[in-house]
């Protein structure tokens, strides 16, 4: 079965302790510490100064994509926090339940179903992030690859992306081979992990129990497939991709990178562009 069909309709319920909130201010604070994107743009004022091509170009500064945005939780906090949101995700079931939120609050994120591997945008924007292990569902280092240069692609000049991943040692020595389950009143679940050490991908066998209006419990089942990659692959895949990395951290504690790192976090910049006339447009520094 496709992975986040029937789950879409769960997850935001079994991912309840996802600490949203703290993603949100740590991605603000690394957009403003290297980025080009300024908050507070989503105004009808900022909509309406694209008569001009400078206003324009500062317009697509600051429109920032969240890659492989879910049910877009994270989205609309990033909206609310003042930045122009784009969310793209490949899976319908989970853009539905991030358009019901958009509908429901009325935010003005735009959402686009597209396969992060054949992404197109209509512009350049000033930030890219994939949290949440999105790019672990990415399986071959090559098409990793295209993924990257498809971001940099579609970065203005001096933008960043920050993304996360899991790591090999998470799946080989944490979540690999291990069974999780949780039991709640209206849904609960069975996480069963394969991890294959050859191939360096981790099955998951998802199991889920949903309680419906008749008091029955309806049970479904996913597969979901990931790769854990090693800070030194990601290094290399980014630079080949034509970026530069500005930082990379242990995303569990913010410090520097060891070999017991479950997820990293990296920020990269887009360094080939010039944006009309002498960059003036953005604040970047071109080397």
């Amino acid at each position: 079965m496709d992975a986040y069909r029937d789950f879409a309709a769960v997850y935001d319920e079994l991912m309840d302790d996802v600490p949203y909130g703290q993603w949100c201010e740590r991605l603000h604070e690394l957009i403003e510490k290297y980025g080009v994107s300024k908050p507070e743009q989503n105004t009808k004022a900022a909509l309406a100064s694209e008569r001009n091509t400078e206003a324009a170009l500062a317009s697509e500064r600051n429109l920032v994509l969240d890659l492989g945005c879910g049910t877009g939780t994270l989205t609309e906090l990033m909206y609310r926090r003042g930045y122009d949101m784009i969310g793209v995700d490949m899976s319908t079931d989970m853009l539905n339940a991030a358009m019901a939120k958009r509908e429901k609050s009325g935010d003005a994120i735009l959402y686009l179903n597209q396969d992060m591997r054949e992404l197109e945008l209509y512009s350049t924007v000033g930030t890219v992030y994939s949290v949440c292990d999105s790019l672990n569902y990415i399986l071959k280092e090559e098409e990793l690859l295209t993924v990257f240069s498809l971001v940099n692609n579609y970065l203005y000049p001096g933008g960043i992306f920050i993304f996360d991943f899991n790591t090999v040692y998470k799946y080989e020595e944490i979540i690999g081979d291990t069974t999780i389950a949780e039991n709640r009143e209206d849904c609960s679940f069975i996480w069963e992990n394969f991890y294959d050490p050859e191939q360096g991908i981790n099955e998951y066998d998802l199991t889920v129990f949903v309680k419906e209006e008749s008091g029955l419990f309806r049970r479904f089942s996913e597969t979901h497939f990931q790769r854990g990659y090693r800070a030194e692959q990601m290094k290399m895949l980014v630079e080949r991709a034509g970026m530069k990395i500005l930082e990379m951290t242990d995303a569990d504690t913010g410090e520097a990178v060891t070999a017991e790192s479950q997820r990293i976090y990296i920020v990269a910049q887009e360094q080939g562009k010039q944006a009309q006339g002498d960059c003036g447009a953005c604040d970047c520094t071109k080397e």
